[in-house]
C-alpha cells in the first residue's frame, strides 16, 4: 500500500482487529443494536460533570465526507480486496469475510442513527450522552464495529473541554472576588521609588476569556489532536497558540474568524530570538524589541533566557519611559523554575513595608508594580499599569493555577494582572481513562425480541463503586435542576414516549441532522457570561 492508497483506505479499517470478528460472534438473528457513549468516572477531584463536544466534527469529517469518498464512492471489488488482502494476511482468512461489508457497499449509507445531548451540556459522571443504534434490520454488527472510530475521535475533545471549562471557573471566582471595570485611584513612582497617588477615573478592561491561553500544540502526538484539544479549549477561553483550531471551528462548527471572536494569539519571543543577539546583547534585544520592531500593540517577551530577576529588575526599568511610550502592553515571560514563586514571590502572606525583600521574594508581578504602578480598582486590588503584564507558560495545573491567584489575592493584586498558558501538564497527562469514557451496548432485538443486555463485573471495584457496570436497556437522559442525569431499564416503546430526553438526534443514515455554531455551544456552556 503507498501513500494515496492510504490515504483513501476504508475506513472499516480504521478499529481495532477483534472487532472484524464480531459480525460472525454475536448471538445468532442479531438484528438491532443500541448503545451509549457515557463517561463513567472521574479521575479529576475537580471535575464531576462532563462537557459533551466534539461529535458534530466527526460526524462531518468521517461519517458523512470520509465514508462517502473511501468507501460508498469506490470501485466495491476494490473496497473487498483492499479489506481481503490486509485481514487475512494480518489476523485470519475467516475474520477476511466480507459478507456483511458488501450488504453495507450496496445499502449505500451508513444505516445508523446518533442521538446526541446537545454540545455545550455538562452532564454528571455516569450520564450517557450519545445513544448509537442500527435504522435497517440486520445491520447491529455495525454499531459497535465503530466504537474504536468514534472513541479515538470523540474522547479528547471531550476531555479538554471539561478540563477548560474548570480552569474557567478558577478565572471566573478570583475575578469576580478581585476584577473591577472601575479604577478608584492611579499609582505612580517617581524616581526614588516614592509612591505617589491621585485620584482616577478610568476604566479598566480585563477579558476573563482570555485569561488562559492553550500552549499545548508541540507536545501533541498529531496536528489533528492539537486542533481538537485547542477547539475544545476555546469553548472557556479565546486565547491559543495553535492555528489550526481556528479553521478546524470554522469548519466544523459554523463559526467566521473575521465575524467574531473564535481565537487569538499573541505576538511572541521564543529562546531562539533572544538568544541570537548573543548574551553581550541581550539589553540590546529588549531595546529592539520595544523601540524599533513592536511598537504598538501587544508582545509578550520570554525573558529567562540567561537571568530572569536581572532582566525584571534592571533592563526592563530602564527601559520603563519606552515602555510606557508604547500604546500597548509589553508582556513578561517566565519559563523556567516554580510558576507560584516566579508569579507571586516566595515570601508569604502580605508583604511588610519596612523590609527589604529580594526580587525572587516579591515575585514578578510585585517588581513590575514596584517599577510601573498601576491602578487600585474599587475593589481594593492592585491592577498594573496598562503597558505591563505577566504571563507563564510552563508547569501549570490546575492545582498551582488555584495557588497562583489565591497567591496574588494575598499580595493584593487583582487576577487580570496574570495571563497563564496552560500546555502538557493540562491537556497531554491524560488518557481516555481519565474520565473512563466508553460506547456500552445495553439494548438489542434478537429475531423480533427486544432483549435488554448490560455488563456488571463482580471484579469491577473502584473506591468502592462500580466503574464499569453498565446501564441497562432503553435511557432517558433528562435535567434535574443543575443536574444532567438518566433513567434506564426503559424498553423502547417506553424510551420514545419520553419527552423530556435530552438524547436528540443529529444523524440519521448518512446525514448530519444538527448543525450547531461555536457560539450555540458556548452559549450553553457559560450563558451570556462567556
Amino acid at each position: 500500500m503507498n501513500v494515496t492508497e492510504f490515504k483513501r483506505m476504508d475506513p472499516l479499517l480504521l478499529t481495532d482487529f477483534y472487532k472484524t470478528i464480531h459480525h460472525l460472534a454475536y448471538t445468532p438473528k442479531l438484528e438491532y443494536l443500541v448503545s451509549y457513549w457515557t463517561p463513567r468516572m472521574s479521575r479529576y477531584e475537580y471535575i464531576d460533570k462532563v462537557v459533551v463536544f466534539g461529535m458534530q466534527a466527526f460526524i462531518k469529517e468521517y461519517l458523512c465526507d470520509l465514508f462517502n469518498k473511501n468507501f460508498f464512492r469506490r470501485d466495491k471489488s476494490e473496497i473487498l480486496g483492499e479489506y481481503r488482502r490486509i485481514i487475512s494476511n494480518t489476523m485470519s482468512v475467516q475474520a477476511a469475510d466480507t459478507t456483511e461489508i458488501e450488504k453495507l457497499y450496496d445499502l449505500g449509507y451508513l444505516p445508523v442513527m446518533i442521538k446526541a445531548v446537545p454540545e455545550g451540556t455538562r452532564v454528571n459522571i455516569k450520564t450517557p450522552v450519545y445513544e448509537i443504534s442500527n435504522t435497517v434490520k440486520g445491520f447491529g454488527w455495525l454499531v459497535n464495529y465503530l466504537e474504536t472510530f468514534i472513541s479515538v475521535n470523540v474522547w479528547y475533545p471531550m476531555n479538554s473541554a471539561s478540563v477548560a471549562y474548570a480552569y474557567r471557573q478558577i478565572v471566573n471566582k478570583y475575578y469576580e472576588m478581585t476584577v473591577s471595570d472601575k479604577a478608584d485611584k492611579k499609582v505612580v513612582f517617581d524616581e526614588n521609588g516614592i509612591e505617589e497617588q491621585s485620584s482616577c477615573d478610568q476604566l479598566l478592561t480585563a477579558s476573563r476569556s482570555a485569561a488562559c491561553g492553550d500552549f499545548s500544540m508541540r507536545g501533541m502526538t498529531s496536528i489533528e489532536g492539537a486542533e481538537k484539544s485547542s477547539a475544545a479549549h476555546l469553548l472557556s477561553f479565546t486565547s491559543t497558540a495553535t492555528i489550526g483550531s481556528i479553521a478546524w471551528l470554522e469548519a466544523y462548527y459554523n463559526c467566521d474568524c473575521e465575524k467574531e471572536v473564535v481565537g487569538r494569539g499573541v505576538p511572541s519571543t521564543e529562546h531562539s530570538v533572544m538568544s541570537s543577539y548573543g548574551r553581550d546583547g541581550e539589553y540590546e534585544c529588549y531595546r529592539h524589541l520595544i523601540e524599533d520592531v513592536f511598537k504598538t500593540g501587544l508582545l509578550s517577551i520570554v525573558s529567562d533566557t540567561y537571568d530572569y530577576w536581572n532582566v525584571v529588575t534592571n533592563m526592563i526599568p530602564s527601559l520603563k519611559e519606552s515602555i510606557m511610550a508604547r500604546d500597548g502592553k509589553i508582556i513578561i515571560r517566565g519559563d523556567s523554575g516554580n510558576p507560584v514563586d516566579i508569579i507571586c514571590g516566595t515570601a508569604d502572606g502580605p508583604l511588610d513595608p519596612k523590609k527589604e525583600y529580594t526580587p525572587e521574594e516579591l515575585g514578578t508581578t510585585e517588581c513590575l508594580w514596584r517599577i510601573f504602578g498601576g491602578f487600585i480598582n474599587d475593589k481594593g486590588y492592585k491592577v498594573l499599569d496598562s503597558h505591563i503584564g505577566v504571563i507563564y507558560g510552563d508547569a501549570i495545573t490546575y492545582e498551582r493555577a488555584c495557588e497562583i491567584y489565591a497567591k496574588l489575592v494575598k499580595r493584593g493584586f487583582a487576577a487580570s494582572n496574570v495571563t497563564l498558558g496552560i500546555g502538557s501538564y493540562t491537556y497531554q497527562y491524560v488518557t481516555r481513562d481519565s474520565l473512563g469514557q466508553a460506547l456500552k451496548a445495553t439494548n438489542s432485538i434478537v429475531d423480533g425480541q427486544e432483549r435488554q443486555i448490560f455488563k456488571d463485573p463482580k471484579t469491577d471495584k473502584v473506591k468502592g463503586a462500580n466503574f464499569k457496570k453498565s446501564q441497562k436497556g432503553m435511557c432517558c437522559v433528562y435535567r434535574d435542576g443543575e443536574d444532567i442525569l438518566y433513567k434506564d431499564e426503559l424498553t423502547i416503546e417506553e424510551a420514545a414516549k419520553m419527552e423530556n430526553n435530552l438524547l436528540q438526534p443529529v444523524f440519521r443514515d448518512g446525514m448530519l441532522l444538527v448543525d450547531d455554531s461555536l457560539s450555540d455551544i458556548r452559549r450553553r456552556l457559560h450563558g451570556n457570561a462567556f
